[in-house]
């Protein structure tokens, strides 16, 4: 389907369930309306019925489509009965509307069930996104979904595509979040362990194999037929054609890697920013990054081929996810005569490095100021307290208060938080190849504040977990801000490491991975007023820690709605419009 019919059909999809509704704005922008109600429901994402959460009987939740400079209005509707809720809108800046970020504890309190909060906010700039729960382990619970940023009317795209696809990417596990989060806040912790599946929009086999036939009987044949919810979505193509693929990582825990059996792949954005576009075989993707990629229809139209999506950087106890690319007018039934696409091995990391590593910029994009005001050196370390497991930044393990930052800062409120900022550095003493000398760590709530408009530096710095031999792979998401990815490293970063420093053209991303025992750069300018999560977007490493918080020029944010603020200290004054 070509992109303008596909948005004609989204539009009129949106129409016929009620689910939207679309009025013009000035300059050829519109606001689009959407009710959405968020509830547990039973669903069979891999063909195993579990209970998820959905959004108007959805599963994954619907897609949001608009064009640059558009207005979104979400009303949202918590069904949950016993838990709060909120929906981060992962990629999109919220340039003046920080209390739509929808990270709970720091934009916003938590929206109680019964109760209905709006988030209204532009999307500035096209490109690939995603939407989902950022309260506890809610994404793990199944509550995500797409959201596409076209261009705006009377602008192109600087490649040019027939039709398009979105792949959004994610794991599942059977057993519920709230065991897992009781788990990992267990002494000891108890860890349920790595996903039963991989999904493609919300659809995956467990315990089957789509290509049973390879396996000389050693695995079950899948049965979809009645059991649409975890049929795969195969991707229906002409031949001799350029398709448009969106693919967008909203995984929980795992690392993926995609490929599409005897095709080639061009990559020409990277969350929601164009890059130089360079050719790839497969592509690693990590959670929370998006890119698109364009997939000529090249090969023999009598056969269909493989898309696989395999786990990387853990070692992997989940099988590739897997759906067909079906050339017209080859039946979708006929399985390829050869086996899907081979992940790579876990651990090769030298294979993902040779990814990201041809990542640069488009030529005209935005480049990065030559010097920076602040430069903040983050490691990244696995603690314990009193026996708890913890992750730590810094020997911080972050926690958050009742009382969001946005407000508390706002107003002034020193008591709802920390009032002592969390360490800028670490000791150059600390062996980053080694477990720590001593594993004990401390909790705070503290906030990097950033001088409005100032440049700042983050390195993030991996280093060895409290078992020998180990290090994680985590990648790291900036809110409100993109940020410049300026170099990798191995072992400790030094001074001498600045001059490895690609100040010419450095991808812009929100997302970056920093590998085992390595560090990676990045520089961004703090020019967006507010209070912003940055963090590990591996749920459980967040879940227990691994962030921080920055603020800058909260004193200019106005206009803040008082059900953002409901909540702990600040609940009594913003539930009283008088006293706002």
């Amino acid at each position: 389907m070509g992109l303008g019919l596909r948005h004609v059909a989204v539009v009129v999809t949106c129409w016929i369930l009620m689910l939207c509704s679309v009025f013009e704005t000035s300059y050829g922008s519109k606001t689009r309306h959407y009710k959405w109600e968020v509830e547990y429901m039973f669903w069979s994402p891999d063909c195993k019925e579990s209970i998820v959460m959905g959004i108007n009987g959805q599963f994954p939740g619907p897609t949001i489509r608009a064009r640059a400079g558009d207005t979104i209005a979400v009303e949202l509707t918590n069904k949950l009965y016993t838990e709060g809720v909120v929906i981060h809108w992962h990629g999109i800046r919220q340039l003046g509307t920080p209390w739509a970020d929808g990270t709970a504890s720091i934009s916003q309190c938590p929206i109680n069930p019964g109760e209905t909060y709006l988030y209204r906010f532009k999307v500035d700039k096209a490109g690939t996104y995603f939407y989902h729960g950022h309260l506890g382990m809610q994404r793990s619970a199944g509550l995500y979904g797409s959201l596409i940023v076209d261009v705006a009317d009377g602008e192109k795209e600087p490649f040019h595509y027939d039709g398009e696809f979105n792949l959004l990417l994610s794991d599942w596990w059977h057993r519920s979040v709230h065991e897992q989060e009781v788990g990992l806040s267990s002494r000891p912790l108890r860890w349920i362990g790595e996903p039963q599946t991989l999904l493609i929009n919300g659809r995956g086999q467990f315990n089957c194999s789509l290509a049973a036939h390879f396996s000389n009987g050693s695995a079950e044949q899948c049965k979809l037929r009645g059991n649409e919810q975890c049929a795969p979505q195969i991707l229906h193509v002409q031949p001799n054609k350029t398709y448009r693929l969106r693919i967008a990582s909203t995984t929980a825990l795992a690392s993926l890697n995609l490929a599409v059996k005897n095709h080639k792949m061009v990559v020409v954005e990277a969350d929601g920013n164009y890059v130089q576009p360079f050719e790839v075989d497969d592509m690693d993707i990590y959670s929370g990054e998006s890119y698109s990629v364009l997939l000529t229809t090249n090969q023999d139209p009598s056969y269909n081929y493989w898309i696989s999506a395999g786990v990387r950087g853990r070692k992997p106890a989940t099988p590739p996810a897997l759906t067909l690319l079906n050339y017209h007018p080859t039946s979708a039934s006929k399985i390829p005569l050869s086996p899907p696409p081979i992940t790579p091995r876990w651990d090769d990391y030298d294979h993902s490095k040779s990814f990201s590593n041809k990542i640069f910029a488009l030529m005209g994009s935005p480049k990065p100021p030559t010097n920076f005001h602040r430069r903040l050196t983050l490691l990244n370390t696995q603690n314990t307290i009193n026996g708890f497991t913890k992750w730590a930044i810094n020997n911080v393990s972050l926690t958050l208060p009742p009382t969001p930052y946005l407000g508390s800062i706002k107003y002034g409120l020193k008591d709802a938080f920390d009032q002592n900022g969390p360490p800028e550095n670490f000791s150059n003493e600390y062996d980053v190849m080694k477990p720590p000398v001593n594993a004990n760590t401390t909790l705070g709530s503290g906030v990097y504040m950033l001088g409005l408009n100032t440049t700042v530096d983050v390195i993030l710095q991996n280093a060895n977990a409290i078992r020998p031999n180990l290090s994680e792979i985590h990648p790291w998401h900036l809110h409100g801000h993109d940020f410049w990815v300026l170099g990798r490293g191995e072992g400790k970063f030094t001074k001498e490491d600045e001059k490895k420093f690609n100040l010419k053209n450095p991808p812009l991303k929100n997302t970056a991975v920093i590998f085992p025992y390595g560090w990676t750069a990045l520089r961004f300018v703090a020019d967006n007023p507010g209070a912003w999560a940055f963090h590990c977007h591996i749920e459980p490493h967040f879940h227990i820690g691994m962030g921080v918080v920055l603020a800058l020029g909260v004193e200019t944010v106005g206009n803040i709605p008082n059900q953002a603020l409901a909540c702990g200290l600040t609940g009594k004054r913003f539930m009283n419009p008088k006293q706002n």
